[in-house]
């Protein structure tokens, strides 16, 4: 596995990364097995895999203590990011909180539930209008400065928010989804994270399941249900894109879903996908991506084939929407 520059850190990480938001039992995904789990775990540091993703509120911190027994053994081989912000709100569903006041326990409670002394990369999971970027990156600041964290994020903020982090504390990473079905970073926020030399992770680079061989396949309390892109009409409508798609990996040699991670690691040098899996087979099947490399051609081919047949659907329900910072 190849590596890329965390932003303009120093900091050297895998190329491809590791989603682990799948790995709780029963959250968002479907039901998944720990032990499985676990086994992909150990199986993405031996192909070097070794940046993983995961947040408090992924099985309200049953993801971070799933992770904890690897770590114990590993740790010296993981760079390890987590996130802050979302709250149990009692009802079975969950709200924003990422008020200075509350962020210092917040890091304490998944440092407790990691098992390790410090995080590397500590996102805040969303942008809250109601708190001042400065304030909340400000306390943020203050984990670095205390040794309980190494480099600072956000996710799913816009350009002007990414700025207004920028100038309180450095910023190393902006994590938001991005793909082949999902391109409106392109507007505004890649353009800002070259400017200020941050990293662009991109979330569900697979399009949640969508840019696969088979596509997704959806349990009964899987959190797609909820999102308009997976809805019967959309799925329909999008049918002609994936179809080109699959025929483009096909003349490449390659999978669907290794066309797409080597589409987005061919457009920019310090962005790093966090495709998710909870099963070896496919987190194998995304690491060789880091080996197809796509021609001028190729990804002329892509775009071309994208202007042709526009996404239907929009990624998020209302509720969910109305928490992208944009």
């Amino acid at each position: 596995m190849t590596t890329r520059e965390l932003g303009r850190t120093g900091q050297q990480v895998s190329a491809l990364g590791l989603g682990c938001m799948s790995m709780a039992s029963d959250y968002a995904y479907g039901p998944s097995d720990a032990r499985e789990a676990t086994a992909t775990l150990h199986r993405a540091l031996e192909l070097g895999i070794t940046f993983w993703d995961t947040a408090d509120v992924y099985g309200f911190g049953a993801n971070e203590e799933l992770l904890r027994p690897v770590l114990q053994a590993r740790r010296a081989e993981v760079f390890l990011a987590t996130k802050f912000g979302f709250v149990a709100d009692g009802q079975g569903g969950t709200a924003l909180n990422v008020r200075p006041e509350r962020i210092a326990a917040a890091c304490d409670a998944s440092l407790r539930r990691l098992g390790v002394e410090v995080i590397d990369l500590y996102y805040a999971h969303r942008i809250d209008p109601a708190v001042p970027v400065e304030e909340m990156v400000g306390a943020m600041a203050a984990l670095v400065q205390a040794g309980k964290v190494r480099f600072l994020g956000v996710s799913e903020a816009s350009a002007a928010s990414l700025r207004r982090a920028a100038a309180t504390h450095p910023i190393a990473a902006l994590q938001s989804e991005y793909s082949l079905f999902t391109r409106d970073v392109e507007a505004d926020i890649l353009p800002a994270c070259r400017e200020l030399g941050v990293s662009l992770v991109a979330f569900s680079p697979l399009g949640r399941g969508l840019l696969t061989a088979t596509g997704p396949q959806l349990a009964a309390q899987d959190l797609r249900r909820s999102m308009p892109r997976f809805d019967d009409e959309n799925l329909a409508a999008n049918a002609p894109l994936l179809a080109g798609l699959r025929e483009l990996a096909a003349a490449k040699g390659c999978t669907p879903a290794q066309l797409a991670l080597a589409w987005l690691l061919a457009q920019d040098a310090h962005l790093l996908p966090i495709p998710g899996t909870k099963r070896v087979k496919y987190l194998e099947e995304n690491a060789a991506a880091a080996n197809v490399a796509l021609t001028p051609a190729e990804l002329h081919q892509l775009r071309t084939l994208l202007a042709a047949h526009p996404v239907a659907g929009a990624r998020y329900g209302e509720s969910a929407a109305r928490l992208v910072n944009r």
